[in-house]
């Protein structure tokens, strides 16, 4: 039964994940831990998908010019409006082993904004949050994860 389940989890990922290269690449590649910014743009290869990354982590090199809040941010972005493939996608890889966090509040500054198709916090290990949004801005479906500095981000 524990295999069926495996295997099903493994359908779900791949159905939801067909379709435009950046969701793909988001799913296979934006939560994997220890990637440099060098390394996501090698592995993810949006100038042949056809999108546009933004990846930075400052815990393993300066990111001049970002947020505070966010230590770590992953970022896809590509014409047209495939936001619920790109939700389908994000919700499958959250619920593959290993499972991505539980979900928590959203803390500030963490809102829905026009076009959201999918916003949420979860609460990692070691008193981290990440959070997941996806939707369509300016024509461009966008999915970014942000990973948060250790405390901030948790619910009080």
């Amino acid at each position: 039964m524990r295999e069926l389940a495996f295997i099903s989890a493994l359908c779900v990922a791949s159905a939801a994940s067909a379709g435009h290269p950046a969701i793909e690449a988001f799913a296979d590649h934006c939560t994997t831990k220890g990637m440099t910014t060098e390394q996501a743009f090698e592995r993810m290869a949006p100038e042949a998908g056809g999108f546009e990354l933004i990846f930075w982590d400052k815990t393993l090199a300066p990111a001049p010019d970002t947020p505070d809040h966010v230590e770590r941010r992953c970022e896809v972005r590509f014409d047209g409006d495939s936001a619920q493939q790109a939700v389908d996608a994000v919700k499958a890889k959250m619920v593959t082993p290993p499972v991505f966090g539980t979900s928590i509040p959203l803390q500030p500054p963490y809102t829905p904004t026009p076009g959201t198709a999918y916003i949420d916090a979860r609460e990692l290990l070691r008193g981290r949050v990440a959070v997941v949004h996806v939707g369509v801005e300016n024509g461009e479906t966008f999915i970014r994860v942000d990973r948060l500095p250790a405390g901030m981000g948790l619910p009080e």
